[in-house]
This record gives C-alpha cells, sequence and structure tokens, in this order.
C-alpha cells in the first residue's frame, strides 16, 4: 500500500507532515524578519523622504551621486577595501598552505597565533597600532633615534594606515577561508609532480594555486565586504580626514541629524556589497566547477 494511502486511512492530511519538516525554520526566519528584513525595509523606505519633505522623492539619491565629497569616500571605500582583500589574501596564503601541509609540532602553534587576534576587541586591536604607526610612535621614534629619518613619517591617518589596521582584524578570516581550500587539494598531486621533476615552485605555480583560484576568490569577497562595512578600524586610524562611507553614515547620523541621506549612504554600500558578492559567489562556483569537473 503506498504512503498516500496509509496517510489517508490514519486520517492525517499528507501537508501536515511536510509542514513538520519547516518547523525548525521558523524560529530563525522570524528573527531575521524582526531584527534584519522589517529594519532593512524601513532603512529603504526613509531613504525616499528627504529631511523636511512630505513626500517621496529621489532628491537623496540624487544628491548623493551628484556630490563630490560622497562620490569621493564611495571610491576610498572600494579602493580601501579592494587593496585590505588584496593584503589579506596575499598575506594568508601562505600561512594557510603551512597550516594545511604542515605536520610539524609547530602547526598548532602557528594556528594558534593566527587566530589568537580575534580574542582581542577590533577597537584595542586598532589602538595597539594607533600607538606603533602615529607620527611619535614606535616606528618613527625608533627610525629618528637611529637618524634615518628627520621627520616623522605619515604612516597614521591615512589610507596607508587603516589598510595596515585592517589587514590585521580580517587576516585570521583570510587565513581560515584559505585554509579550507587548500585542505580540498590531493597533496598526492604535488608528490607526483615532484616525483616527475617539477620543483616545489612549479608544484604551487602550475598545481596549488590553479585548485585553489576559488579559495582565493573566497578570500578576496570576505575581506572586501568585511573591510567595506568597517568602522572603528577607519575612524581611529584614519582620523577626521579619512572619510569612508561607514564613518558617513555615522556623521549624517550623530551630528549632522538626517537620518534619511544616511539611510542612501547605508543603502549604497549595501547594494555594492551585494553585487560584489554576487559576482564573486558566480565566479568562484564558474571556477568550481571548471577545475574539478
Amino acid at each position: 500500500m503506498s504512503s498516500i494511502a496509509l496517510t489517508a486511512e490514519r486520517g492525517r492530511p499528507i501537508w501536515t507532515s511536510q509542514a513538520r519538516q519547516y518547523l525548525p525554520l521558523l524560529p530563525p526566519t522570524l528573527l531575521l524578519l524582526v531584527f534584519f528584513a522589517i529594519p532593512m525595509g524601513m532603512m529603504v523606505g526613509l531613504s525616499f523622504h528627504p529631511q523636511g519633505a512630505s513626500a517621496a522623492s529621489l532628491a537623496n539619491y540624487e544628491r548623493f551621486f551628484t556630490d563630490d565629497f560622497t562620490l569621493a569616500g564611495l571610491g576610498r571605500t572600494v579602493l580601501m577595501s579592494g587593496l585590505v582583500a588584496i593584503c589579506v589574501t596575499l598575506m594568508a596564503y601562505p600561512v594557510a598552505y603551512f597550516l594545511a601541509r604542515s605536520r610539524s609540532r609547530w602547526r598548532a602553534v602557528v594556528f594558534a597565533l593566527a587566530i589568537a587576534p580575534e580574542l582581542a576587541g577590533v577597537v584595542l586591536r586598532t589602538y595597539g597600532w594607533l600607538i606603533i604607526l602615529e607620527d611619535h610612535g614606535f616606528i618613527n621614534s625608533a627610525l629618528m633615534w637611529l637618524g634615518l629619518i628627520a621627520e616623522p613619517l605619515p604612516l597614521a591617518k591615512n589610507m596607508f594606515g587603516v589598510v595596515v589596521g585592517l589587514t590585521h582584524v580580517i587576516l585570521p578570516f583570510g587565513i581560515l577561508s584559505l585554509l579550507t581550500s587548500l585542505q580540498g587539494v590531493d597533496p598526492n598531486l604535488e608528490k607526483s609532480a615532484q616525483i616527475l621533476g617539477a620543483s616545489r615552485v612549479s608544484v604551487l605555480r602550475h598545481i596549488v594555486v590553479p585548485l585553489t583560484v576559488p579559495g582565493i576568490v573566497s578570500s578576496m569577497l570576505l575581506a572586501f565586504t568585511m573591510s567595506a562595512s568597517a568602522y572603528a578600524t577607519p575612524a581611529i586610524l584614519g582620523g577626521a580626514g579619512f572619510k569612508v562611507l561607514a564613518t558617513m553614515v555615522y556623521e549624517q547620523v550623530l551630528f549632522y541629524i538626517d537620518w534619511s541621506f544616511a539611510a542612501v549612504m547605508a543603502n549604497v554600500l549595501l547594494v555594492m556589497m551585494l553585487i560584489i558578492a554576487f559576482v564573486g559567489s558566480r565566479l568562484e562556483m564558474r571556477l568550481h566547477k571548471k577545475l574539478h569537473f
């Protein structure tokens, strides 16, 4: 007897058993709806109501895309995030490769050191870099004491300081992302290539790196989105003159009390990250299929 007949004989509707499969999804769905979807919808609606206006309009968006100051902040955000994504991936790759292939007792130590920065808060780590990079910080004081420079180098309150700080903050996430990808590469492929006469550099260049391109894309995507939405590090290491969208939203809300224009900035930042995430995920899927099928 079929399962449908048995269900009918027992007097239970078929949809009841199917609905039970989705019951575990109800709490997280409600949580996302109440604390994410509804506030985001309110923010989108607020962006179409300029301050002091009664009717909805596109005035705030026109203001954003015609103002050189806000466009400069958008461009600075993209440039900063791109530099951080590149730096995080380049620094994380050798560490992740060592963790994926090493069998020495130092592997646990390196892994602990790589993750240890996450035990401290972002603000604490950022202030640590400020002490190191500022005009009278450790680096400039040491260089001046050695007589190598006559005046402090501009290491903080600019793009360089922010990129250094964000790279340190996001680096553990890049290591974990690349570690997962490198662990999926069969070590026997590397051994076979070396047996056939390939050098270690050639193995890395022609086998390991091509097979981990999806992981590289994932690491850069993660670093880009995290740095684009970061506030504390650009605000502390960048100073008052370094404006990115996250710090500009903060100023619009607390100093200018223009919530509608702040909503526009937040929406533009969100759409930018969604576009980057969509393009990056599609590229990652295409590369994964090309390399494994």
